[in-house]
């Protein structure tokens, strides 16, 4: 159950949001969640751009041998550490923490301080770790030097080995270091961790999201003089929208204004606060943006989210479905992802069909309709073109 109870406002204060200056910036709050009854718990926190809001996820599981395993740490506000401390109460203090991701600076960020609030747990990093636009050691990033080490790529050398299989995908090399992400499979609960490789998309905002609906509301608008009512058909609207830019940046559906018209508006804006962008409000939708989330979203499919396809997988074909076949391999019941929905009851099977869009012969429904990807293709050729992404190879 997520908790529920009037916290004072420096419980989720984060002093180290300029680190990383995603939104909601120094103001953090986290719900937790029973994810699996008395094994799996998911801390939920909120982060986004342009009032682009998604939920970033850390996956709390208890071990067999007494304690917990910390995958993805999120900030460690009073608030989240507070939670987590009453699991530890109750299960054992917690033994490992996992970094499952090189190149992730939003879950890396987090790691160093969430450790040094639990000074016995092992912490244990993805091979090939690096950080832009500085390539800084872990230790400058607060990653406690002499209780950090690389995980084993035999997961059977693993200190947790009796309870947890895990997938290293570390051979898709970018310009700037390896895109490296491990998959966690808890035998015990029958749960798989992923960090960024896939998501669900629900129809209805999160409830990290609904915390402040604000980002819901702004995004909920058709234009810049709109009054918007917090109603749950309004919040379902803004999420929806939302979780269009965040997959594709601009989706076919959405056209960006001309500055001109923009200012313009933003004259005549109902909110020309700070907060509001000072009316700025320069998109506009068309009738048919609906269809396109629905597209997207595909009944809650599971799905690999576009930027991973058009622009990190596909430097890897034969790779990627070699590691998803292995976690194929497990008997997984549900899926807990770093972002939006979770946990998402699926099968080894689902999970397989996600990746199917790296095979020549993939039947066409589980392609991305093109004119929604046209950005993120152009994107594409660019960072190719400047040599910062190697080329795209055939698919498997």
């Amino acid at each position: 159950m997520m908790q529920e109870q009037t916290i004072p406002p420096r419980d989720f204060s984060w002093a180290f949001w300029h680190i990383v200056p995603l939104y909601p910036y120094s103001k953090r709050r986290t719900i937790r969640h029973e994810a699996i009854a008395n094994a799996v718990w998911t801390f939920d926190q909120l982060q986004g751009i342009f009032y682009v809001v998604v939920p970033i996820r850390m996956t709390v599981v208890k071990l067999d041998r007494g304690g917990l395993l910390v995958y993805a740490p999120v900030a460690p506000t009073t608030e989240c550490i507070r939670l987590v401390k009453e699991l530890v109460a109750e299960h054992g203090d917690v033994k490992y923490i996992i970094l499952p991701t090189a190149s992730g600076l939003e879950h890396k960020v987090f790691v160093g301080p969430f450790a040094r609030c639990f000074p016995n747990a092992q912490v244990f990093v993805t091979p090939d770790q690096w950080s832009f636009p500085l390539n800084l050691p872990l230790s400058w990033l607060g990653l406690p030097r002499k209780r950090t080490q690389v995980l084993p790529q035999d997961s059977r050398q693993a200190p947790f080995a009796d309870q947890f299989d895990y997938a290293i995908l570390d051979s898709i090399h970018l310009g700037l270091g390896k895109f490296t992400e491990v998959a966690f499979f808890d035998r015990r609960s029958r749960t798989l961790l992923v960090t960024d490789m896939v998501i669900s998309i629900p129809q209805d905002p999160p409830a990290i999201v609904q915390v402040d609906p604000y980002p819901l509301l702004f995004h909920a608008k058709d234009r810049a003089s709109d009054l918007v009512e917090d109603t749950q058909s309004n919040r379902r609207k803004g999420w929806q929208r939302i979780s269009l830019f965040a997959m594709y940046f601009r989706s076919s559906v959405l056209d960006v204004m001309p500055w001109g018209e923009t200012f313009r508006d933003a004259a005549q804006a109902s909110d020309r606060s700070k907060k509001a962008y000072f009316g700025l409000f320069p998109f506009q939708w068309k009738p048919n943006w609906q269809r396109a989330f629905e597209a997207l979203r595909g009944n809650g499919r599971l799905l690999v989210a576009p930027i991973l396809q058009t622009l990190i997988l596909n430097r890897a074909p034969r790779e990627t479905l070699a590691w998803a076949d292995k976690i194929a391999s497990w008997n997984f019941q549900q899926i807990i992802p770093c972002h939006f929905d979770a946990p998402i009851a699926a099968s080894p099977q689902q999970f397989r069909q996600a990746f199917s869009f790296l095979e020549k012969q993939a039947s066409a429904h589980t392609f991305l309709p093109p004119e929604d990807v046209q950005l993120l293709q152009e994107i594409d050729r660019s960072l190719h073109k400047r040599g910062i992404l190697p080329p795209v190879k055939e698919k498997v």
